[in-house]
């Protein structure tokens, strides 16, 4: 039994569609429970209708007429058939969203994001499953928020193995002990047990396939995407790039811990608690090799990768009273950082300063600016690049900070991390 996750450029229009039943077609007689992320672009859209509604902003009905005009043309390139009931289920799913969104907001901007966000989901594995159902690969649609259960932490939902596990035999399991066909299921997305949805943190889809096929106990998983398999850095960043063959679970989490974004950092943990392989592959050639992660390997450990994580903020703090950065401050500190929902990118402190590198969220780091400012002196930078060079050496060094001013810099033995900002660039 496998898993596979298809993301949101591998079902960004309907040719991409196509191309996912094409691959599924030679795995139709296996079991094979798929996970899809929204189409293309859309969670992007759903956020900036999120935001107009929380805003009040008057640019909301545009934003949401443009998704659903989206979604009504793949379906028209999929679905020639006018009266195919594909079309009621996708406008249901957006009615969905025209009752939350015709009220002020209510609750709290993370729990409204959930609610509205996780639609696209919800629309691309319908769309998939009864495309697949017509052109000759029989499938069965899931809602993963009757399998995934959390708490109600929004947008970073905390997962109830337990629980999630026996929804998975009940729901998932049984259906291949009972029937053939793919199971077609939903990335990113959980539920309450006041049956609120949740989200599982920004391309959750990879963690979601993690979390399946650890309740499945999956022999592999696979996660398709458009470059051939995990690279050792982005190509829109580099012209040149090297494929990393063969890697560890261990250099796999470093990875993504530092901002790869082929795999979400909490997809290795359940598959390596089972031993469970995981691929990268190219869904623009599916034979080729890709990327294999399984236990530990020494192949490929010396090749540099690159990481860049763009748009950051650098918060400096200090005591007020002009007192020592001791273990008590901290404790305080990464209170008021969890409090916000705020991830430390990086961190470094001396005796009187703490320096911390986060993404710069408007929803989130306002808040906590605030709060912060309450006990300490707060500076800040902004406009600023995060890059991480596993296994470095000078020349890689070299290549990633020429012409750039260098604010932080972090060395360890295999890790070289720096914060960066274009030479005369001014400063917040």
């Amino acid at each position: 039994m496998r898993v596979f996750k298809f993301g949101g450029a591998s079902v960004k229009d309907s040719e991409a569609v196509r191309n996912v039943a094409k691959i599924l077609k030679n795995f139709a007689d296996e079991k094979i429970c798929v996970v899809v992320s929204a189409m293309g672009k859309t969670t992007n859209a759903l956020e900036r209708i999120t935001k107009c509604y929380y805003d009040n902003d008057e640019n909301l009905n545009k934003e949401f007429e443009e998704l659903k005009r989206f979604h009504k043309e793949i379906l028209g390139e999929l679905f020639p058939e006018s009266d195919h009931s594909i079309y009621n289920e996708i406008n249901n799913l957006f009615v969905e969203v025209e009752w939350a969104i015709e009220d002020a907001a209510t609750g709290t901007y993370d729990f409204e994001y959930d609610q509205i966000v996780s639609i696209g989901e919800l629309a691309s594995t319908k769309i998939v499953s009864a495309y697949l159902n017509d052109n000759g690969v029989k499938s069965k649609w899931f809602d993963v928020r009757d399998i995934i259960k959390t708490d109600n932490t929004y947008r970073e939902g905390n997962v109830y193995w337990d629980e999630t596990i026996l929804n998975t035999h009940n729901t998932i399991g049984k259906h291949f002990e009972n029937n053939s066909g793919i199971a077609i299921t939903q990335g990113f997305i959980g539920c309450t047990s006041e049956n609120f949805t949740t989200t599982l943190g920004r391309e959750g889809s990879d963690y979601s396939a993690g979390i399946l096929a650890y309740g499945l106990g999956a022999t592999e998983m696979t996660i398709w995407k458009d470059v051939p398999g995990m690279l050792n850095a982005d190509p829109k960043w580099f012209d040149s790039t090297e494929k990393l063959n063969h890697i560890s679970y261990r250099e796999a989490i470093e990875l993504a811990y530092y901002g790869a974004t082929v795999i979400h950092p909490k997809t290795i943990k359940p598959l390596q608690n089972k031993s469970i392989p995981l691929l990268v592959k190219s869904f623009l050639d599916y034979t080729t090799e890709g990327t294999l992660i399984d236990e530990e390997t020494t192949e490929d450990s010396l090749i540099p990768s690159f990481i860049f994580k763009m748009d950051q903020l650098l918060i400096s703090l200090s005591p007020k009273d002009f007192s020592f950065i001791v273990e008590g401050n901290m404790q305080d500190i990464f209170g008021v950082f969890s409090k916000h929902k705020v991830t430390m990118n990086l961190m470094q402190n001396s005796a009187l300063n703490l320096s911390v590198t986060v993404d710069n969220d408007e929803q989130k780091t306002p808040g906590l600016l605030e709060e912060l400012k309450k006990d300490y002196k707060v500076w800040l930078n902004n406009g600023l690049e995060l890059v991480t060079i596993r296994h470095y050496n000078s020349k890689t060094i070299e290549r990633v900070t020429k012409g750039k001013d260098i604010l932080v810099e972090q060395k360890s033995r295999h890790t070289a991390r720096f914060v960066m900002k274009d030479l005369g660039k001014a400063e917040v």
